[in-house]
């Protein structure tokens, strides 16, 4: 999914009062960045997106958000470093589809 101008509100952990994400060491800008251009954007669970792809700084990441009724809006649930298994499969299929 390609967004024109992306605006995204983040899930607040309550017991610290900042983004869920700052718990798996990713920040807002990395968010953006694979949101706005995936690698991967596929359905989730209960109306949710997951969204794979890799920062501007090379990192790659899964991006759990569900799209806001607002245009060009989403809410980040969760977002967290693909590492081991997962990334080995999101680079297969990546570049399967690039052959």
């Amino acid at each position: 999914m390609k967004w024109k101008s992306l605006k995204a509100r983040f899930y607040i952990d309550p017991a610290t009062g900042l983004p869920h994400i700052h718990y798996h060491q990713v920040d807002e800008a990395d968010v953006i960045d694979v949101l706005e251009e995936p690698g991967e954007d596929r359905a989730g669970r209960e109306g949710s997106r997951i969204a794979l792809g890799r920062t501007t700084s090379g990192r790659h990441l899964r991006v759990i958000y569900v799209p806001d009724t607002e245009p060009d809006s989403v809410f980040v649930i969760t977002a967290y470093h693909l590492t081991g298994k997962p990334l080995a499969a999101y680079r297969r299929r990546k570049k399967k589809r690039h052959q």
